[in-house]
């Protein structure tokens, strides 16, 4: 399988960031995974919110390619751990698309992303921070590959 992780600019919390590419490190062990960190509407009032949404589209779109795209919506699926591994094995053999996660900015995911995603993915019924977010993702999707490869992973 070939994963790619992309959201808007870069994670400032920087125990987070440290922890993500730890997780990161430990995927690639497991299968080849591409972080982008695209490009983040900076200098932009938040009262101008879709002009915001719109930039970081724009930034995320170029690496869409002709990938399976799943994004992170608060309305879309939730699964636990073993449905999320058996769902990324069925996608990857059902497809020889790269897999491609896509995490909105701290506004979300423009509207146009959402329909373009192939599946909308929530982490769970709670809000988090787009940072934390971004980890909790690569922490599941580490956990589903150990799933899949059959190797042994803390409960």
């Amino acid at each position: 399988m070939m994963f790619k992780v992309l959201w808007p600019g870069k994670t400032h919390d920087k125990e987070i960031r440290h922890l993500i590419d730890s997780y990161v490190k430990k995927i690639n062990r497991l299968d080849k995974c591409q972080l982008i960190q695209t490009k983040e509407a900076k200098g932009i009032s938040e009262k101008h919110s879709s002009r915001i949404m719109e930039i970081e589209s724009y930034g995320l779109e170029k690496y869409f390619n002709n990938d399976y795209i799943i994004c992170l919506f608060h309305k879309g699926k939730q699964m636990d751990s073993m449905e999320f591994a058996r769902f990324l094995e069925k996608t990857s053999l059902q497809s020889a698309r790269a897999v491609t996660f896509v995490v909105g900015g701290f506004l979300g995911l423009e509207e146009r992303i959402l329909k373009r995603a192939d599946f909308l993915l929530s982490l769970s019924k709670m809000t988090f921070s787009h940072e934390l977010s971004r980890l909790m993702l690569l922490e599941q999707l580490y956990r589903a590959l150990t799933i899949i490869k059959g190797r042994q992973y803390a409960k």
